[in-house]
């Protein structure tokens, strides 16, 4: 089968308050692809300053297909990565993150599909949260990331992850992820969203699988979990019916209560989690008081968004700079 010319995008801007060594452990995680990255058109890897200079003069010697591209210092994520789907030459755009490890079969796994399929513009992935300990069992719990469903069939679903997702570069640029939102994160359900309504149709292949970092530190772990609050507060003023903080794109249901909708997703973490890790049932007892700080601290986000729209977001820019 002859698969379609790609171009990867990354972005250094995910980094500001993550670990920096996630960035060379996701490369690594390309080298390791059963389709070399070396076959892509380019590997663009967008620059805000966020990387120490000597980092990014290590990886590029270490793999000389990438190419750094230096951009504005106030150039948010969102932006970055409509940079590199601008900057980009193959037809087929495939994101990732600095702070995000993909499975061998990954890329092969997206690419395969736009070729057997020429109508699809988009094809999502799986992310999960990984993570060991008492810790790593509460961020399968409450994080962004739902558990890897197991599944193996293509299926359309209602939103991606904008780690783990692809697109027809003519079709992105046609329909652009909107970047000028009053949100940390969350622009890319505001963008499914909106292509839902158009008539588009997200695909998800639960096969092209990735895992994410949980937040790295405790200022991390405090920032992120206020932040979900504000992205919360803000979708349910953009959208119709907003995914719960912690939903799982493929299972939501729009008609079902917030307070049901939650029980319902949390009782389906916790049976995927111990399904495909039953050790998780040790560290459960262990990981309630974490998960109750961050279900806690997300509400506090929430009312506190909810008082001041833009505090939260503009705090966090002050600390990070």
């Amino acid at each position: 089968m002859t698969l379609p010319s790609f171009s990867i995008v990354l972005e250094t801007e995910n980094l500001a308050n993550a670990d920096l060594e996630g960035l060379t452990y996701a490369l690594a995680s390309l080298v390791h692809q059963d389709l070399s990255p070396e076959q892509a058109n380019e590997v663009i890897l967008i620059d805000s300053g966020d990387a120490p200079p000597e980092l990014l003069g290590q990886l590029c010697d270490r793999y000389p297909w990438i190419k750094v591209h230096a951009a504005a210092a106030d150039t948010g994520y969102y932006k970055a990565k409509m940079l590199g789907a601008e900057l980009a030459t193959g037809e087929i755009i495939v994101y990732a993150d600095s702070d995000c490890l993909y499975e061998p079969h990954w890329l092969r796994t997206i690419l395969t599909t736009f070729a057997e399929n020429p109508q699809i513009q988009i094809v999502a992935g799986e992310t999960t949260t990984r993570g060991r300990g008492p810790y790593g069992t509460a961020m399968a719990l409450v994080y962004i990331f739902p558990q890897f469903s197991g599944k193996t069939e293509l299926t359309p679903t209602h939103q991606y992850f904008l780690n783990n997702v692809a697109f027809r570069r003519q079709f992105l640029l046609d329909h652009p992820i909107p970047a000028e939102l009053p949100l940390y994160r969350g622009n890319c359900v505001v963008h499914g969203e909106n292509l839902q309504r158009e008539g588009h149709v997200i695909w998800l292949h639960p096969q092209a699988r990735a895992t994410h970092a949980p937040p790295s530190d405790l200022s991390h772990f405090f920032w992120r979990f206020l932040l979900i609050g504000h992205d919360y507060y803000w979708q349910k003023k953009l959208i119709p019916n907003p995914p719960s903080p912690i939903s799982n794109p493929q299972d939501r249901d729009p008609t079902a209560s917030s307070f049901t909708e939650k029980v319902k997703i949390f009782r389906d973490r916790m049976a995927r989690l111990l399904h495909n890790n039953p050790r998780h049932a040790l560290y459960f007892p262990f990981a309630i008081p974490i998960i109750l700080v961050a279900a806690l601290l997300i509400y506090v986000g929430y009312l506190i968004t909810l008082v001041s729209p833009d505090y939260l977001v503009k705090t966090d820019d002050r600390i990070l700079e």
